[in-house]
């Protein structure tokens, strides 16, 4: 890495809910945001121990023109859709779903107490793309690459790619790749948590392609960047310069990037098209049984 990152803005999150009435936090939303941080088109953060905040889920709705990835940190929540698929998700589970020209899918709690935890990201598609049938995969805790150090502290990384060695956290090969590897915008996607250090300990360097836009989103307090402390519950956009991101203090965070797309985003509810006319499309063809 020859530079860092920046913090370029810090979003609070917007409670919100979802769905059935799922309550949660709304943090990357709006269209000049899904500009600056093309190709990420939404990030949504859930987590509660009431169940009567997230047992209704999120019932039978549709997708067309992207992407989803959804993270569970904490609970069980099954994914059912219009072409047959079926799976569980756990703690520690991720479900990507291409829902390209149209599927119709629902998310919904497997738990009646407990904490459900977790977030869910919208990655938009080339207008190549849109129209391609849409597919499905389940990725288990266990096949998601980790490495942790010996104070507690950890990295997950979800999709992309990370060198053999991040300070202390080390992998056996020299480079490691992610699991995600079937979308399109080469997105990295790490989730971690750095512990409280000890006197002489460096902070985290991590490696994030050049010309990505990228984002990271505060779990808990205590995270550094740029000598700014970044509150819970925030999203702080990062610079385009640089190749890398310096962490500094202790927390839990969700690190996003991806490869710009550079098209026209047109979005009306769960439709993301490049024109009005083809999200108008889309709600005609939901709503007359065409679209899933």
């Amino acid at each position: 890495m020859t530079s860092y990152k920046s913090v370029e803005q810090i979003v609070q999150g917007v409670a919100s809910t979802d769905g059935a009435g799922v309550k949660l936090l709304r943090v990357l939303h709006g269209a000049s945001m899904q500009r600056r941080l093309d190709p990420w088109l939404m990030l949504d953060y859930f987590s509660s121990d009431q169940p009567d905040d997230y047992l209704a889920g999120f019932p039978d709705h549709p997708h067309r023109g992207f992407e989803t990835i959804t993270i569970m940190l904490e609970g069980r929540m099954l994914h059912r859709d219009s072409r047959g698929n079926e799976g569980l998700l756990e703690a520690g589970d991720v479900q990507w779903m291409r829902a390209a020209r149209g599927i119709v899918h629902s998310e919904m709690p497997q738990q009646t107490q407990g904490r459900l935890a977790g977030f869910q990201l919208w990655l938009n598609l080339p207008a190549s793309h849109k129209m391609l049938e849409p597919c499905w995969r389940d990725i288990a805790a266990a096949d998601i690459p980790r490495w942790e150090d010996s104070h507690g502290g950890y990295l997950r990384l979800i999709a992309g790619a990370l060198p053999e060695r991040l300070g202390e956290l080390c992998c056996i090969s020299e480079t490691t790749i992610g699991p995600l590897v079937q979308t399109l915008s080469k997105p990295l996607i790490v989730h971690g948590r750095i512990a409280a250090k000890r006197q002489g300990d460096c902070d985290l360097e991590i490696p994030v392609p050049r010309g990505h836009h990228a984002l990271i989103y505060m779990i808990d307090d205590g995270l550094v960047i740029d000598e700014q402390a970044l509150p819970a519950g925030s999203m702080a956009v990062l610079s385009n310069d640089g190749d890398g991101l310096r962490l500094a203090g202790a927390g839990s965070f969700l690190l996003v990037s991806g490869q710009p797309i550079g098209e026209p985003i047109v979005q009306m509810g769960p439709f993301v098209m490049n024109t009005r006319e083809a999200v108008l499309q889309a709600v005609h063809d939901y709503q007359t049984g065409r679209l899933g």
